[in-house]
């Protein structure tokens, strides 16, 4: 079941306030722990509130706080993705919401309105928000001034967008349909879209349509003079007044808009007369251009007129004025009862609640973006804080990934190495790291050698081992990072930053060794693709396992998955498919596979099949049409060390993806091996694994 949903318009003005507002009551009969987020608001002057938050709060009177109901204004995110900063913007989103959908039952999140300098990518952003949210989508779209073939090309594109970006797409509503057509449209776009797929059409009611006195009033800056009680009246027109008054009377409609210039006396006079008259329509309001106000006697005149007009100075001449009020749009806010009854009434006549409440109910979805993976790493890692080992002190990589991990209080950390050099090392490069509060241990001189020397001599001399080569080993920075865990100093190590992998486990392999029923380590990158996150293995440990030892692996890789989130789809990688191949090696991934399937029935498994068919559904439903896997693989493992690590090595180079790990998988307690290649974002995301692995044992 979905907690939550997001309203996506398809463009400015397109009503989609109503929807939330409806959307919103409606989680408010299933549980009174609503929460509302819109990932971006509009730019706002001073200490003014999003007017869609601020009415969502105070209408349904919800439990929240304004500040946690948004992640950023509009002008801060153009900023930030112009310096290509979009891993920020999506990683701060996610915390926001990740913390409101903690706290509450159900949240809607409502996107951006296509307004202001932003607007040319907001597609765009509103796709990469949904999509990292992992939540469904409600597309909003308004046929308002648009020719119906138009609206209907419009909301197919719109809705292909969310598909294309994997985005699942729970509903279509058409608003601002003119009364005429609402069947027409209907009908055009049921032939258009898939049937599971919900549409509802909503009329254009005027009323919700025109905007009020009051958003003019904020449009145009102006000063109320008069009336100010009766900024809520609704607009129904608006004419410009500079003829005489015997001909404009003519031309006043209901609920209209006089604009003239403040030195009109005759007009202003005449259009409150009007107002005041059975044989007249009724004025909205009057606004006063050229911030020109009517003489003394002519005020005290009006004072004197019990009137429901309200009057306002704006600066700026007639004919400009008159294009702006063109301009604006109406807008649902908290003050404002009537409109927010009358489009809470609008919802319910013509969207099926119930049938999006259902299809919530029943919404399932397994995807998992590396954003979203990446939070998640942070926030298990976080749940419970673990003591991780970084035997390589004065590396200047290890250093800043250090200090960003001290930055965020994530982990406890031991740097192995001269404290002197390690403080030479950071005020060479500039790094922020805080050696006062972080542990620092020498295995040349460390008060703990002598137990440590003892604690290996015990374990190897069945071996063996003397005590005289414990006393050298205990120096190795490996060896002494191994010896702080068995001794309960540490809860997992990091190291092969300059380290060869068997110079980093083989103490371990030694020392802590493999867990019961396990007889080999092996290990995994979490490749974080463009659209998903896939498990790779073994691409660091073993060069050539046998059926055996590959079945083994592939049950580890898969637990891995599932561990962090994943579920857990294997592909037994080879050079054919199914049944295509013969030869030796195709035949011990087909072993392998037949191992997996007895131990474990339950774990969806496919082999041998090849790369392009365990990933592309197109290419699946060529040559595996009836497997659970094919084309959908989270788990991809590979025959051997040379054909997982070269391609490991090959998606990252060609594609960009970030490849977190390897990860070592077998161990009784955690430790894991770095590339001597690696960048302070591996070292990072490393140090993450190794803290969950620990929270895991």
């Amino acid at each position: 079941m979905s907690k939550a949903i997001y309203i996506a318009a398809v463009e400015s003005d397109s009503g989609k306030s109503l929807v939330s507002l409806g959307l919103l009551r409606m989680m408010l009969t299933k549980s009174s722990k609503v929460g509302y987020f819109r990932p971006i608001i509009n730019d706002l002057e001073g200490s003014k509130r999003d007017n869609h938050t601020n009415t969502a709060i105070s209408f349904f009177n919800l439990n929240i706080n304004y500040h946690d109901c948004f992640a950023y204004k509009q002008s801060e995110v153009v900023e930030l993705l112009s310096e290509g900063q979009s891993e920020e913007v999506i990683h701060n989103v996610i915390k926001k919401y990740k913390k409101l959908e903690a706290e509450y039952d159900y949240v809607l999140v409502e996107g951006t309105d296509f307004s202001g300098e932003g607007g040319f990518t907001e597609l765009d952003v509103n796709l990469m928000i949904a999509k990292n949210l992992g939540i469904p989508a409600l597309i909003v779209g308004s046929g308002n001034d648009k020719k119906k073939k138009d609206f209907i090309n419009t909301m197919q594109l719109t809705y292909q967008s969310f598909i294309n970006k994997e985005v699942d797409v729970i509903g279509l509503i058409a608003n601002k349909i003119e009364i005429d057509e609402v069947d027409f449209i209907k009908k055009e776009l049921k032939k258009s879209f898939p049937e599971k797929l919900q549409i509802d059409i909503i009329p254009k009611i005027d009323f919700l349509s025109n905007p009020t006195v009051k958003e003019v009033v904020e449009a145009l800056k102006g000063r109320v003079l008069f009336g100010e009680q009766f900024l809520d009246n609704t607009i129904g027109s608006y004419s410009t007044g500079a003829m005489q008054l015997r001909n404009y009377l003519t031309r006043i409609r209901e609920n209209a808009l006089v604009v003239t210039p403040g030195d009109r006396a005759d007009l202003i006079l005449g259009a409150l007369q009007a107002n005041a008259s059975t044989n007249y329509p009724k004025i909205a309001g009057i606004i006063l251009t050229g911030s020109l106000i009517p003489e003394e006697s002519i005020t005290k005149l009006i004072e004197g007129v019990q009137s429901t007009v309200p009057i306002i100075s704006v600066d700026g001449g007639t004919f400009g004025i008159s294009n702006k009020i063109g301009n604006v749009k109406s807008k649902i806010y908290s003050s404002h009862n009537k409109k927010i009854l009358l489009s809470l009434d609008t919802f319910d006549k013509h969207v099926n609640a119930e049938g999006l409440t259902n299809t919530l109910k029943s919404y399932q979805s397994n995807k998992l973006t590396p954003s979203m993976f990446q939070y998640n790493l942070l926030q298990k890692a976080r749940a419970n804080k673990k003591h991780i080992v970084l035997p390589e002190g004065d590396d200047e990589r290890i250093i800043r990934a250090a200090a960003r991990l001290q930055l965020l209080d994530i982990v406890d950390l031991t740097l192995l190495g001269d404290r002197a050099k390690i403080q030479l090392k950071c005020d060479q490069i500039g790094s922020q790291l805080n050696l006062n509060e972080i542990n620092i241990l020498n295995p040349e001189d460390s008060i703990y050698n002598d137990d440590f020397v003892n604690t290996l001599f015990e374990a190897r001399k069945h071996k063996g081992m003397t005590e005289t080569a414990a006393q050298d080993l205990v120096h190795d920075v490996s060896y002494y990072g191994t010896l702080m865990i068995m001794n309960g100093l540490a809860d997992g190590m990091v190291s092969g930053a300059v380290h060869t992998t068997m110079h980093t486990i083989k103490p371990s392999l030694q020392l802590i060794k493999t867990k019961p029923g396990v007889s080999v380590v092996s290990s995994v990158f979490f490749m974080c693709l463009s659209d998903r996150v896939s498990v790779m293995g073994d691409c660091a440990v073993n060069p050539n396992p046998n059926a055996e030892q590959l079945a083994e692996i592939a049950i580890s890789s898969a637990a891995s998955a599932e561990a962090f989130g994943i579920e857990a789809r294997v592909a037994m990688l080879s050079y054919s498919s199914g049944n295509s191949g013969k030869g030796e090696e195709v035949e011990k991934v087909r072993k392998a596979t037949e191992i997996v399937k007895n131990l474990h029935p339950e774990l969806k498994i496919e082999g041998p099949i090849q790369y392009d068919a365990a990933v592309d559904m197109s290419v699946a439903k060529t040559k595996m049409p009836d497997s659970e896997v094919a084309g959908q693989a989270s788990v991809l493992i590979f025959p051997d060390l040379n054909t997982g690590n070269n391609t490991y090595k090959a998606i990252q180079r060609e594609t960009g993806a970030l490849a977190i790990g390897p990860m070592l998988q077998g161990l009784n307690k955690p430790v894991n091996d770095l590339s001597r290649g690696c960048t302070v974002e591996d070292i990072f995301n490393t140090v993450l694994l190794t803290a969950i692995q620990a929270n895991q044992e």
